[in-house]
């Protein structure tokens, strides 16, 4: 047996077809929904990019306990479960925040893996020279927000290294996932994940890509692909050319699905290896009038995400499923596909007989991201519960691994903290309470907020209901139960 994960970052389901979207050039998206069970109410977890990703290692929720940050010592982690009960597993990305402190222990817990250097601001190459930059990135206040700052001028070294469509991280990143398919096509007993960092922001892709929208994007004014994570600003015609910047690098990670579809077909890999197509999150896209991802409530252009799943043992294809699904599904249903018992401590489930009947998991999902909103939705209705005036003081940070994105936790974090006792999932380890949240975005807006997704998908016009609100609240607080939310994230909340 098989299984591949193939994980875009920032995938925003809207730009789909399989989704509704009639503008995009994206048939290959298409295709794999041909080839595959479509889920329609796939949320998010624990966001932003790793604490996503430690969901998908250990099948439970990241974002009550801890910011951003590696996987814990007393984490279980399903690549290293597969590769300890033989299964050969191997990583292939050009996911830069996997090589920094707060995902630095990560990579090691598969067999094997190969790392894409050049993405977003990467610093690899050691240039000391400024690198060209046009000037609306150079002028102060720039439309990118990101003026002169390291991962600014980072890219822009980065960017003066691509001179062909084969030098972008994407194209470096599936060469390789493909070329592991080829050598192994003919093995048994092996786990793939490729993971390209795009359609992430910054929106970098080649001519060919723009040309789709050239008819529709008449845009002349200054450069700009990368938006900031703040409440929009800029013109409705800047706005409209970020987004087909985006559409744009969408229709490249749609060419190398091609491709990715095709080895699949040529290997004959259908027969016996298990696909999961996902992300880690959407992007606001000036929608709500916001940019990016976590600085404002989690609407549904970031928290409803795409999902698609092809199990050879059913062989569903071309259907679609209405179950209410998440990322910490996804450790479950590796382990059980390849005859392993998840561990005790995931809170996923597998997804299998989903794929097959759409046989329901769960009657609610939570997300959000630490110190903001926690969120609530039913597949219906979403609930998002803002934190009291003062809440800031209920924020903890419970680790026994200090890092926050690229730094250590500072010694005045350290002062701070004390030696606690761990939750039900920490196997008997004390861990660190360290008062703070370390997001680099903190949310801005801590309104309560209910939606009702079947009269307002958009989620554009809030509803007061005092028995649905207290529904929701239910939900809430027995997920935050069962997920042994530090007592602190109640008083946060106002939930006492």
């Amino acid at each position: 047996m098989k299984a591949i994960m193939l994980m875009f970052d920032s995938l925003n389901r809207r730009l789909l077809p399989n989704y509704g979207n009639d503008w995009t050039h994206t048939p290959n998206f298409r295709r794999l929904g041909e080839r595959t069970a479509t889920f329609d109410r796939c949320f998010v977890g624990s966001m932003p990019c790793m604490p996503a990703r430690r969901e998908l290692h250990t099948g439970r929720y990241n974002f009550l306990h801890r910011c951003w940050g590696p996987v814990e010592p007393y984490d279980d982690s399903m690549p290293e479960m597969l590769k300890n009960a033989g299964v050969y597993t191997h990583l292939v990305t050009d996911h830069a925040h996997y090589w920094e402190d707060g995902g630095a222990t990560f990579h090691e817990r598969y067999s094997s893996f190969e790392f894409v250097r050049g993405q977003e601001g990467d610093a690899y190459l050691g240039q000391i020279k400024d690198p060209y930059m046009p000037p609306s990135v150079e002028m102060p206040g720039s439309m990118g927000g990101r003026n002169l700052s390291k991962y600014t001028r980072e890219d822009w070294v980065n960017r003066a290294q691509i001179h062909e469509e084969e030098d972008f991280p994407i194209a470096k990143t599936f060469n390789k996932g493909l070329a592991f398919m080829e050598r192994n096509a003919d093995q048994d007993n092996w786990f793939l994940q490729i993971e390209t960092f795009d359609p992430h922001e910054p929106f970098h892709s080649p001519q060919k890509y723009k040309d789709y929208y050239k008819e529709m994007d008449n845009y002349h004014g200054l450069h700009f692909d990368w938006p900031p994570y703040t409440q929009v600003t800029q013109t409705p015609e800047e706005v409209q050319h970020c987004r087909y910047e985006y559409a744009a690098l969408l229709s490249m990670c749609d060419e190398y699905l091609g491709r990715f579809l095709d080895k699949m077909d040529e290997l004959d890999l259908w027969k016996d290896t298990l696909l999961i197509v996902n992300t880690d999150h959407g992007f606001l896209l000036g929608e709500h009038g916001w940019w990016a991802k976590c600085v404002s409530p989690f609407y549904n252009e970031v928290a409803h995400i795409p999902m698609f799943i092809w199990d050879p043992r059913s062989k569903v294809q071309g259907e679609r499923r209405n179950s209410l699904v998440q990322n910490i599904d996804m450790a479950p249903t590796l382990l059980s596909y390849f005859g392993l018992e998840p561990t005790v401590d995931m809170m996923g489930h597998d997804l299998a007989k989903t794929v097959a009947s759409d046989t329901p998991v769960r009657d609610a999902c939570l997300f959000g991201i630490h110190g903001g909103h926690v969120n609530v939705t039913d597949g219906r209705y979403v609930y998002m519960k803002g934190w009291v005036e003062g809440g800031e003081q209920y924020n903890y940070n419970y680790t026994l691994v200090p890092m926050h994105i690229r730094t250590r936790f500072s010694v005045e974090e350290l002062r701070q903290a004390k030696l606690v006792d761990g939750f039900s999932f920490t196997k008997g380890c004390p861990v660190l309470k360290v008062p703070g949240t370390g997001t680099g975005s903190k949310p801005k807006n801590r309104e309560t907020l209910l939606f009702d997704l079947q009269d307002d998908p958009e989620e554009l016009r809030p509803i007061r209901d005092e028995a649905i609100e207290k529904r929701m609240t239910s939900l809430m607080v027995d997920l935050m139960k069962a997920n042994d939310a530090p007592e602190e994230q109640y008083d946060r909340l106002g939930l006492r």
